[in-house]
């Protein structure tokens, strides 16, 4: 099972605090992955499809339980996808325009209703019904251990922004996003995705995200640390090359037997730990030197052998 079906999984066993609120969901159930059919004066059909099996068993539980309405249901297998495509339809009936009207899907006397039914949504349980419904019908949610965002897939503009506002009264930002001439509801934020999910009434697969999340955090940490530390041997090993190779300049230059005493225990103890970094390397002498002052010594070795390598040099006489 994808994530985004344990997802709707669990909030298709979410129970509704009052019945206005199964009438929110039931509504959005219809609005996003149904198909309303009109032949004629008050002659209504719905057909609704989905791959997912919760979704099939919220749309027939509710319509039977609110509306007591006949409906068909037909299983179908895809031999190609190897998944199931549940089709629930809801014939001509005589009580089903005035329920589509309580529904806040067609408007009296002005047809099909474009936005979200405001009627419906007066209190927070109402809207957070009616999100859960949209996100069942045309929700996903990324698996949480890679890149983590949300969306609802609907269709018309003004659904899609009404959406979108009662999205962002639970205090969560979301955005509208035209695809292809759908729509989406897009959430890309860690924290507004948790609080979506709360919200919609998925508290456990929220804590799983969560779960997630640290175990992600503390993973990307450590590969960090590994990183820099990584770099940071990268950057030691080249330096120490390079004071190897001004040693032996300052070999053939001055010889070391002709260096301060302090420059001489710093190009002995190079010598013996060519693996150590600066600091490490202080540590090795006695006494011990910081980091600084070891840096130090090995500016005052670089100018000794570069004066010596200039005074040595042959003038242009010589060179003939």
């Amino acid at each position: 099972m994808s994530f985004t079906a344990e997802v709707k999984d669990e909030l298709s066993r979410v129970e509704a605090p009052v019945p206005v609120c199964e009438l929110a969901e039931l509504s959005a159930l219809i609005r996003v992955c149904g198909t309303l059919s009109f032949r004629g004066s008050g002659r209504y059909s719905i057909r609704i499809s989905t791959e997912t099996g919760a979704v099939a068993r919220t749309v027939i539980k509710l319509t039977h339980k609110i509306f007591d309405l006949e409906t068909a249901l037909t299983v179908r297998r895809s031999v190609l996808h190897k998944t199931r495509n549940y089709l629930i339809e809801i014939p001509e009936q005589e009580r089903l325009a005035a329920d589509l009207v309580r529904l806040g899907i067609l408007v009296p006397g002005r047809g099909l209703a474009t936005g979200v039914p405001a009627a419906l949504l007066g209190s927070r349980p109402a809207r957070e019904a009616f999100v859960r419904g949209a996100f069942m019908a045309g929700g996903f949610i990324a698996d949480p251990r890679g890149d983590f965002h949300l969306e609802i897939a609907v269709t018309g503009e003004d659904f899609a922004r009404g959406l979108a506002e009662l999205v962002g009264s639970f205090g969560v930002s979301a955005r509208v996003n035209r695809r292809r001439g759908a729509y989406a509801i897009y959430l890309k934020s860690f924290d507004d995705v948790i609080g979506l999910m709360r919200a919609m009434g998925a508290r456990r697969m929220a804590r799983i995200v969560e779960v997630a999340r640290a175990k992600k955090s503390v993973k990307n940490d450590v590969n960090r640390r590994v990183n820099a530390e990584m770099a940071n041997q990268a950057r030691s090993t080249g330096a120490a090359a390079a004071q190897l190779e001004l040693i032996e300049r300052a070999e053939r230059a001055v010889g070391l037997a002709a260096l301060p005493p302090a420059l001489r225990a710093f190009c002995q103890a190079r010598r013996a730990h060519p693996e150590l970094s600066l600091a490490a390397l202080g540590e090795e002498l006695d006494p011990p030197a910081s980091k600084s002052a070891m840096y130090h010594r090995v500016l005052r070795l670089q100018e000794i052998v570069e004066a010596a390598e200039r005074e040595g040099s042959p003038t242009p006489a010589e060179e003939i």
